[in-house]
């Protein structure tokens, strides 16, 4: 979550090399007064030097530009200050790229042609600290893993069988509640794992468990 995610309006900086594509974006986000659009850029690299000058709340970036690409932008973004928040607006809807920028850093992937309310709904969650994928994204992320879960790599970080079968849930896109359901436990009770979980693994939000998950071959992530 940003330091300052309480700041009114939430300032943001947008990373397009079409001008057109970046006039449209900040029209429909100042459409709403709690937004405010701090720069607009050409290219992954003016985003990082932008970022760095003006500490905006949410960065969002196109993954094909010149100079840096957003994948590149995104990772260094990320390690350099980990506060801000990313969120990747793009064409491109394969399974790859979305795997890739989600293991880069983003907490977020929205399509160009998303409506006007989820990119804003999107940029809200990102800055609040949450992750926002929207559901065509999420189909073709999910819609593609048919292997059945493991515990081989969870058991590495320490997870107890409850919490890998909790993070494998995690990794299939489920809530607390829907958890509680399958596992037959109360909502407390999983949200006492997944904070458990966290600390073992040293992660503060629902992006880096995907990350972790991605990396480690964890539930639907299975290699």
């Amino acid at each position: 979550m940003n330091q300052e995610s309480a700041r009114v309006p939430i300032q943001i900086i947008i990373a397009d090399d079409h001008p057109m594509v970046r006039d449209g974006l900040k029209v429909s986000l100042e459409s709403d007064k709690h937004i405010e659009v701090l720069a607009d850029v050409s290219n992954g690299l003016e985003a990082l030097q932008e970022t760095e000058r003006l500490s905006p709340d949410v960065v969002l970036l196109d993954i094909s530009m010149p100079e840096m690409n957003g994948l590149e932008a995104c990772q260094k973004i990320r390690e350099k200050f980990p506060n801000v928040g990313l969120l990747i607006v793009t064409m491109h809807d394969n399974r790859e790229y979305i795997t890739r920028v989600i293991q880069a850093g983003a907490s977020g992937y929205v399509l160009k042609d998303a409506p006007t309310e989820e990119i804003i709904l999107a940029v809200q969650t990102v800055n609040q600290g949450g992750t926002y994928f929207s559901s065509s994204v999420a189909k073709t992320l999910f819609s593609e893993f048919t292997e059945t879960p493991t515990n081989e790599n969870s058991n590495k970080a320490g997870l107890s069988a409850r919490e890998t079968d909790v993070l494998t849930h995690l990794t299939e896109g489920l809530g607390n509640k829907e958890i509680a359901r399958k596992m037959d436990i109360s909502v407390r009770t999983v949200e006492a794992h997944r904070l458990k979980i966290k600390q073992k693994l040293g992660i503060n939000n629902s992006a880096g468990l995907i990350r972790y998950a991605i990396d480690n071959g964890i539930g639907v992530y299975k290699k």
